[in-house]
């Protein structure tokens, strides 16, 4: 039998067929993979035979043995069992900016509790072409099994950091020469978004799903920014706010190539 608590206290369980997938694509230290015994999804068995075939074990147990071990519910028949995830470090972003040859492009989550609002963040940076994510360690989900799941998987190929002091790492990205951005959490303050100086290398700060950023860190920004209302809502979603303010980044980006 499973000993959950063995695990989830010293490692990181990657749950469903797309977080699986990217993590053997990418080479990713996995002990083992947990496979539901009897039939299984085509999809999932062509997993398997990829992890098999780069020389991860593959175990096959009872789908009930997944289901106690399972942190999000929705396994898919498929866990791998992985060390904690390693977050990286602000200078490992800017190091893959320089080696893109690209301006560097931050993203920054100030209290996002939400650990599927942090997997959509994580998804959408990557797709939009950000070089990482920092988030804090106090009052913030951290990179769990759910915000794996949320990401399908983009985590193994977006930098986290994870730091002790929002405003530092902001200070940090400003001496690298970075232009700091807070997203205003009425969508009223601040600039309006299609009008704001968004080319250059800068770092996008969201604001958790409640309150938005937090004051000191929004002092700390060079400007803030908002994203045109015409209903009703005065504000969005902290994942659908990140990905209509990445996406204005990546058009100003693709409109200088």
């Amino acid at each position: 039998m499973i000993n959950k608590e063995d695990y989830v206290s010293e490692g990181l369980l990657l749950e469903g067929r797309n977080a699986v997938m990217e993590a053997v694509k990418n080479g990713r230290a996995i002990d083992k993979i947990l496979l539901k015994s009897g039939d299984v999804d085509g999809s999932i068995r062509a997993v398997a035979a990829k992890a098999r075939e780069a020389g991860y074990v593959v175990v096959q147990v009872p789908k009930q043995e997944l289901d106690n071990l399972s942190e999000t519910k929705r396994h898919q028949g498929i866990i791998a069992v992985c060390a904690a995830h390693e977050y990286k470090e602000i200078p490992d972003m800017l190091a893959l900016a320089r080696e893109r040859g690209e301006e560097p492009f931050i993203i920054i989550l100030d209290g996002v509790t939400d650990p599927h609002n942090l997997g959509a963040v994580i998804r959408t940076a990557e797709a939009a072409g950000a070089h990482g994510c920092v988030i804090p360690k106090r009052r913030s989900v951290g990179v769990t099994p759910a915000v794996v799941r949320a990401s399908a998987g983009a985590v193994e190929y977006l930098p986290v950091a994870r730091v002790t002091n929002l405003v530092a790492a902001i200070k940090e990205l400003k001496d690298a020469g970075l232009w700091v951005c807070g997203a205003s959490v009425r969508g009223r303050e601040g600039q309006k978004l299609y009008g704001a100086p968004m080319t250059g290398p800068i770092a996008v700060v969201i604001g958790g799903e409640g309150s938005g950023i937090g004051r000191l860190v929004e002092e700390n920004c060079d400007f803030t920014v908002n994203i045109p209302m015409r209903g009703k809502m005065d504000s969005l979603n902290a994942s659908v706010a990140a990905a209509v303010i990445m996406y204005e980044v990546r058009r100003r980006r693709d409109e200088l190539c």
